[in-house]
């Protein structure tokens, strides 16, 4: 049979199994109710107990065998697989029927099962952070091995030609330069011009959503506006490329300057754009959950609107605001398409955003997908960057999490 044969059918009885032990649990459970004997749950939850003890164990057995069968290659027959689970269901059936007694607590114990599913959610988020983390390591030290740790984050130049015919075996690679620095400042500089667009205009139209806007308004805008957070970056990348793009090229020709039709201002701008839903829709929230009665004392010491927004409302949100920002931030730091459609893909360190530049992200792609060696340095500098970036943004949030805390605390001394 297989594999999605075997796995519905493993679904199926499984299913019928959690029926089975459902229905005897809660008629077992009635039965010694109706004996007269006093119990510590209702029969639904001793029914609900006995489906988990069936089902639980055997999605166990099946998910660590498949485990064990994918990716450490073990030699499990499927079907002997599916039977052991199946078994494992059985014997967990007889065990939840047979607990249906007067002194067990079933409530207890389906407490316990839930928080021991969400410890398992939680830990699988943890190892999987871990897990990534560990691969990018390992595969960017064995470019660390290749070319020097501090060429790599100081050099000025991008240049891995040469590295695709040493893998290839027909040359040193002598020729290669790895030098991230135009990378990463083509990356600050393309994310400082999308939160100079989005930061603005979210923060100021959740403050105009949340403290001016009527109730009418807000139902119709507040929608439209997040309908932006929808649309797929390809077509923000469209837009960039085609509409924004030469508007910069013309208006820079209009005051004299030089500018390409690939470069930082048209993917910094649609960027800006693409994020605002974010900023918007979390300051929104933020503002909305500060304390009205903090307003209404504002008001009643004689400031004005503006005032009680700008001393009051903004110090309250600002730590929710901080947050908003880092995620659209975040957002910028990880966009790929606007940037390849509208920066270009050459490594250019510059300080002129008219200019065509690229990102670490696009960087990535492009050395992921190509026809070269994977043991290339090529290659294997795409993971030398995502470490660099991994290390970057975790220093960001980091800053952010200390401001945070900082005009928290902050404003708690101002209001004692």
């Amino acid at each position: 049979m297989q594999t999605n044969q075997l796995l519905l059918l493993f679904c199926t009885v499984l299913l019928l199994l959690g029926l089975v032990a459902f229905f005897v649990g809660r008629a077992k459970a009635a039965r010694v109710r109706a004996s007269g004997a006093a119990m510590y749950a209702q029969p639904d939850q001793y029914a609900w107990f006995a489906v988990l003890s069936t089902a639980g164990p055997a999605v166990l057995v099946g998910a660590l065998g498949s485990l064990l069968l994918l990716l450490l290659g073990a030699d499990i027959p499927p079907m002997y697989l599916l039977a052991a689970s199946l078994v494992v269901a059985a014997a967990g059936l007889a065990v939840g029927v047979a607990q249906v007694k007067p002194h067990f607590h079933a409530r207890q114990a389906i407490e316990r099962v839930i928080r021991w599913v969400l410890t398992g959610a939680a830990m699988i988020s943890i190892f999987t952070t871990f897990g990534i983390l560990f691969s990018i390591i390992s595969e960017a030290l064995r470019f660390f091995q290749m070319h020097s740790f501090w060429e790599f984050i100081t050099g000025t130049t991008w240049n891995p030609g040469a590295s695709f015919l040493a893998a290839a075996g027909r040359g040193d690679g002598s020729g290669a330069q790895f030098g991230s620095v135009p990378l990463f400042a083509g990356t600050f500089m393309i994310t400082a011009i999308a939160l100079l667009v989005a930061v603005p205009i979210g923060l100021l139209s959740a403050i105009y959503m949340s403290e001016y806007a009527p109730q009418r308004v807000r139902t119709i805008a507040k929608p439209v506006l997040e309908v932006l957070a929808g649309i797929p970056t390809v077509v923000y990348g469209f837009f960039a490329a085609i509409t924004v793009a030469p508007i910069i090229v013309n208006i820079a020709g209009f005051l004299g300057l030089d500018a390409s039709y690939n470069n930082a201002v048209a993917p910094g701008i649609v960027m800006g754009i693409m994020i605002i839903p974010f900023i918007s829709s979390l300051s929104d929230d933020v503002i909305n959950s500060v304390p009205d009665s903090m307003r209404q004392g504002s008001l009643a010491l004689g400031m004005t609107k503006g005032e009680t927004i700008r001393d009051v409302v903004i110090p309250a949100a600002l730590p929710g605001i901080i947050s908003a920002a880092l995620l659209g931030m975040s957002r910028a730091l990880g966009e790929t398409m606007i940037v390849v459609m509208a920066a270009g893909m050459r490594p250019n360190l510059t300080a002129n955003p008219l200019e065509d530049m690229t990102t670490v992200t696009v960087r990535i792609v492009a050395s992921l997908t190509g026809d070269q060696e994977f043991e290339s340095a090529e290659t294997l500098s795409a993971f030398a960057l995502g470490l660099v970036l991994f290390v970057v943004t975790l220093t960001l949030n980091l800053v952010s999490v200390l401001m945070i805390r900082r005009f928290r605390e902050k404003y708690r001394v101002n209001n004692l």
